[in-house]
């Protein structure tokens, strides 16, 4: 008992450090005596006890043995671990030492560094004078320079000028921008004076650039060398702004030129102005259909020149094509909306509105087989808006309205002026007594709508309202003018002659426009006639039965005896 205490006072201090070793303990003796207990609980299992207690022991030793190795094999790797760090230590310290013989020797040569740097700002400004020197020659020759590059743009040797001038523009920029990191603006306004010449250089080369710009259509037919060479230039100088541009410290005087916007500005006021600042345009019908045939022939044949040589003549990027293109339009846009201010006729705006709405996007013009499919001016929008084609309808038909009053008040008054004539008013087929009146309001209403179906449908139907509203007042009108011929002639019966004759005619001249007026409707399955339209062809027809009633009734009692 009392080893046991001691066992258990000498244990207890490991198992305050490791309580898992004395639970791993209690677990392993507890499996142990459950399976002791199980396999020899019956007495014919005690004869294997020595068998078992050997076998256990085998186990042991070999457990013991594989745990030495291992121990020992960790025990070696700490050791080499150990040396290893030993090493370290003394590399460490070692580096230490010489870091602070540098850090002394540094220290030493501090003196030394300050003529270094004596030395270095000497260089620096023997390279500065070395570079004035060798620009000072091409200082002395600028005004040589600039005359001889002035006699090149005289003679049109414009690659050889343009070089010249970019010359002398990277000589004074490089002293300006030299002058601007030493802080010495004073001195820039006297480089500025001393290179003045340059701008009036830059002018004269840009005037003859786009004097060759504005004159390019003809001169990619001619001779597009010049053209090119413009184009050349212009890229350049488009080159140069870009380089500057991205260099923010110092921009030189005059940049960016932005002469490629040029370009494009120049080449659209080209187009604009050749073709549509032109004097007043005829108001009538013939001058403005031969005005915008010539705009029609002329496009076409620029575009073409365009889409064949111009654009083998300019980078891919210019999209050359694509902007002249859209600079008709535009143009053609703007023009067109002038002329429709002007107080054209109804022949002119007839004209206008199918040249808008068919000719320009038909095969005759920018549909046209040699335009396509790199024009397609679809993408640009209408070339006068819907409002506008509305509004130009309108007018139209106002212009329209008021021609149709105008024949219709001279073909009345031809009319009744017949009724004074000698003869009879002639027959039909079957003998009754008719004119060609009605033939000839139907076919002037029909001509007039169906010509329009050409341009819009709602065009037509504008005419089509506009017909049977002045069919319907010169229904009023007949009225009024029967109304009076039956007044003069109650007064005269003798004038005119065949009053009776010419009653009846026009009493079937008005049958038959009520038999006519549904074949002007623009859709052939919808005949109906407005219920306004039928009332006075109705009242038209009462009244010349009235006044054939009254005649007759006079004629009756002229001749039958008096009560």
């Amino acid at each position: 008992m009392g080893t046991s205490a001691e066992d258990e006072q000498g244990a207890s201090p490991r198992e305050e450090e490791w309580p898992e070793v004395e639970k791993a303990e209690k677990l392993a003796r507890g499996a142990a005596l459950k399976w002791a207990s199980g396999v020899f609980y019956r007495p014919e299992n005690l004869e294997g006890l020595g068998h078992y207690r050997s076998r256990e022991t085998q186990r042991n030793s070999s457990i013991q043995s594989r745990l030495k190795s291992t121990v020992q094999s960790y025990l070696e790797g700490v050791s080499a671990g150990l040396e290893q760090l030993r090493a370290a230590v003394q590399e460490v310290q070692s580096v230490c030492q010489e870091l602070g013989a540098a850090r002394w020797a540094l220290l030493d040569c501090a003196d030394r560094f300050q003529d270094l740097q004596q030395m270095r700002a000497l260089m620096a400004e023997h390279v500065q004078l070395a570079s004035v020197v060798q620009v000072l020659p091409q200082l002395f020759s600028v005004h040589e320079v600039f005359s001889h590059t002035l006699q090149l743009l005289r003679g049109q040797h414009l690659l050889e000028a343009h070089a010249e001038i970019m010359m002398l523009e990277h000589l004074r920029d490089d002293i300006l921008s030299q002058l601007h990191l030493r802080g010495l603006s004073s001195a820039q306004a006297t480089v500025l004076a001393y290179f003045g010449g340059l701008q009036e250089l830059n002018e004269s080369l840009a005037k003859q650039l786009w004097g060759i710009v504005a004159s390019s259509l003809q001169l990619v037919r001619e001779d597009p060398v010049l053209f090119v060479t413009a184009v050349r230039i212009i890229e350049r100088e488009e080159k140069i702004d870009d380089m500057l541009l991205l260099d923010a410290t110092f921009l030189p005087p005059g940049r960016p030129k932005g002469w490629r916007q040029k370009f494009y500005h120049v080449l659209q006021e080209t187009i604009t102005g050749s073709r549509f600042h032109t004097p007043r345009v005829d108001a009538e019908g013939p001058g403005l259909s031969r005005h915008l045939e010539a705009l029609q022939r002329d496009i076409v044949s620029e575009l073409r020149v365009v889409k064949d040589l111009m654009v083998q003549c300019v980078p891919a990027h210019y999209n050359i094509l694509s902007l002249c293109a859209a600079t008709y339009h535009q143009a053609l846009a703007g023009h067109l909306q002038d002329l429709l201010r002007e107080d054209l006729d109804k022949q002119a705006l007839f004209h206008l509105l199918k040249w808008v709405l068919h000719v320009y996007h038909s095969s005759e013009m920018m549909g046209h087989p040699d335009l396509l499919p790199e024009v397609d001016v679809s993408s640009l929008g209408p070339l006068i808006s819907p409002e506008l084609v509305d509004q130009t309808e309108r007018r139209y038909v106002v212009k329209l309205k008021a021609s149709v009053l105008e024949w219709m008040q001279r073909t009345l008054k031809t009319e009744f002026e017949e009724w004074f004539w000698e003869k009879e008013p002639e027959t039909d087929h079957q003998g009754f007594f008719q004119s060609d009146l009605p033939v000839h309001v139907i076919e002037m209403l029909n001509s007039n709508i169906e010509v329009t179906s050409s341009i819009t449908d709602s065009l037509q139907q504008k005419v089509y309202n506009m017909a049977l509203e002045e069919l319907e007042a010169f229904l009023g009108r007949l009225r009024e003018a029967l109304v009076q011929r039956g007044k003069e002639h109650q007064q005269d019966r003798t004038i005119p002659k065949h009053y009776v004759h010419y009653l009846l005619a026009m009493l079937n001249n008005v049958l038959a426009l009520s038999s006519s007026v549904p074949t002007l409707h623009p859709n052939s399955s919808c005949r109906e006639v407005p219920a306004s339209l039928r009332a006075a062809l109705d009242r038209t027809q009462k009244k010349a039965c009235q006044l054939l009633l009254e005649e007759l009734l006079l004629d009756l009692q002229v001749r039958l005896p008096r009560p």
